[in-house]
């Protein structure tokens, strides 16, 4: 068997990395950039965290600050639009995955203009050509969208999120500087890690998992179950928003590479019909679906039970894996993440539609557990 593995040329990590951007821009000879983000982090002085370096290098800018939470196709035709008007020749993202998956949107259109209608990139799209180059600023812990060759945009008409796989779209360059991050609010700072968590434990389950993912996933729950909490409830601490800009990307590293499974297959939906944040989404879902596949995992959550902190000598592998199961719904209570599906407003008639498209959804087959429509309508009820 053959396995893939992609990732970055490169990477910087720690509070204040955001300096070594002129260092690359020059290095690689670029130009002007074209900043992609959201107006919120324009607001609230986190994109000036950058630009200002930017400004003090006299590297010229323009800003398309039009992305928001679960991008749409919109965006990004109105992003190349921005981009081809400016004469910029490369990206620079500063956001969560919404800001760089918009930019891999822009950058991928710009370079194969053939897929200018945004929708025929869905699924593994046959681009010739790399994106135009991006540098990505991440501002949250979760998405790892920064070191992934995934992004997610939702397709208004159809009212669905379209998961796009493509080697030529991921980033030249991640900048984890966690300073970005300290800015965070604490519910977005508890789903962003709970997506995380989600990430690494379906990149360690899924079907495509094997060692070299393996050692990163199990790696990357640890990390989270020990910096999570730190990150949510000491939001200025630079240990606990250090700890979680690395688990999330370490987590990216791998999953990006093997897949997912059918929690993201189930959370898409809420996202594109609900617009209910992804991680949360993902967050309310991922105990109850680990609980569905234990039977058919139960070595694996052996060792997600060690590594969450939950494991006691003398354990049956049965009890290691609800051990582990509950030591996430554990988590993602005292964070704070939602349990229910009415409390974010899904209720009971919405099961079908949501059913629908989780079933078609591409992460689904990667689930380690053959998953049938009705297995989906059951999870969703029970969490309802």
């Amino acid at each position: 068997m053959v396995n893939r593995f992609i990732l970055n040329e490169l990477s910087y990590f720690g509070a204040g990395s955001r300096k070594e951007l002129p260092g690359v821009v020059n290095r690689l000879g670029y130009k002007k950039a074209l900043v992609v983000t959201d107006k919120d982090l324009v607001k609230f002085g986190v994109c000036k965290m950058v630009t200002d370096v930017m400004d003090e290098a006299g590297i010229p800018y323009e800003i398309y600050s039009d992305v928001v939470p679960n991008p749409t196709v919109t965006n990004v035709k109105n992003g190349v639009a921005a981009l081809a008007k400016s004469g910029a020749d490369f990206l620079v993202a500063i956001g969560g995955g919404s800001s760089i998956d918009t930019a891999k949107g822009i950058g991928i259109v710009t370079n194969n203009p053939e897929f200018s209608d945004v929708v025929s990139l869905e699924g593994v799209a046959p681009t010739k050509k790399k994106t135009v180059p991006i540098i990505c600023f991440p501002t949250t812990a979760g998405t790892a969208a920064e070191t992934t060759i995934n992004y997610v945009i939702i397709d208004e008409e159809k009212h669905k999120k379209m998961v796009c796989v493509d080697p030529n779209d991921i980033p030249y360059c991640a900048i984890i500087d966690a300073e970005l991050m300290y800015s965070l609010p604490k519910g977005t700072t508890a789903a962003t890690g709970l997506d995380a968590l989600t990430h690494a434990i379906e990149g360690y389950i899924t079907k495509a998992a094997w060692e070299l993912s393996d050692m990163f996933e199990i790696e990357a729950i640890r990390l989270i179950n020990k910096y999570l909490r730190l990150a949510v409830f000491d939001p200025s601490n630079p240990v606990g928003r250090e700890g979680m800009a690395l688990a999330q990307y370490v987590a990216g590293m791998a999953f990006s590479n093997v897949g997912l499974g059918v929690v993201h297959g189930m959370a898409h939906p809420m996202g594109s019909l609900h617009n209910i944040p992804h991680g949360v989404a993902n967050a309310l879902l991922l105990p109850t679906i680990m609980e569905f596949n234990a039977p058919v995992c139960r070595d694996k959550y052996v060792e997600i039970a060690k590594a969450m902190g939950a494991y006691k000598e003398g354990m049956t592998k049965i009890e290691a894996a609800q051990a582990a199961c509950d030591a996430v719904r554990q988590l993602a209570v005292e964070v704070g993440i939602p349990q229910h599906l009415s409390e974010i407003g899904i209720f009971e008639k919405d099961i079908d539609a949501l059913a629908d498209q989780a079933i078609a959804d591409v992460c689904t087959p990667g689930n380690p557990r053959k998953v049938t429509r009705a297995d989906i309508v059951a999870l969703y009820k029970k969490v309802l």
